[in-house]
């Protein structure tokens, strides 16, 4: 029985001694601790920037639109012109959606939607020829719808002139319409 009293007495003790408390006040926490070296850097210079709003030689003129197109120096000229002056309003959500196009003798279908694509949004064709089979994106310009190949490079430009109606002209000068 007394064997069972010492074991007893030591489980106790054992139990006891791992609720005591422990610190880390014995601990040397300077210890092996290098403090981090300055680097060198380069030198710093400072000096005052012209103003923004009476130096603009060192900006490029902020483009419109394209300009061959806009001016009326392109092959469109003057019908670019007066379509430009006469134009409606447009805005990108009115036109979302399928579109019939005449484009010389021919006609085909285009589909326009809202789904980002490069500068433009994503756009195509069904059944054209020419220039209008290469298109991939659009994009709105002011008065001004752009299509733009799938490189992004501009393939036409036209204008609102009725309510589902729009008119322009391929780079190439053939006369586009579209109509709902």
């Amino acid at each position: 029985m007394r064997i069972h009293h010492v074991a007893g007495g030591l489980m106790m003790a054992l139990a006891l001694a791992g609720c005591q408390r422990t610190s880390m006040d014995s601990v040397n926490t300077q210890q092996n601790i290098t403090p981090l070296q300055a680097q060198p850097i380069g030198s710093v210079s400072s000096s005052q920037l012209p103003d923004p709003t009476t130096d603009t030689s060192q900006f490029p003129e902020k483009p419109t639109t394209d300009t061959a197109m806009a001016t009326g120096t392109g092959v469109a000229g003057g019908a670019a012109d007066a379509a430009a002056a006469t134009a409606l309003d447009v805005t990108k959500e009115s036109m979302v959606g399928n579109w019939r196009v005449a484009s010389g003798p021919s006609s085909c279908d285009m589909f326009l939607t809202l789904t980002n694509l490069g500068s433009g949004s994503r756009g195509g064709t069904r059944g054209c020829a020419g220039e209008l089979t290469t298109m991939g994106s659009w994009e709105v310009a002011g008065k001004q719808v752009v299509l733009k190949d799938r490189n992004g490079n501009s393939i036409a430009r036209l204008y609102k002139s009725a309510d589902a109606r729009f008119d322009g002209t391929t780079n190439s000068g053939q006369p586009v319409s579209l109509s709902r």
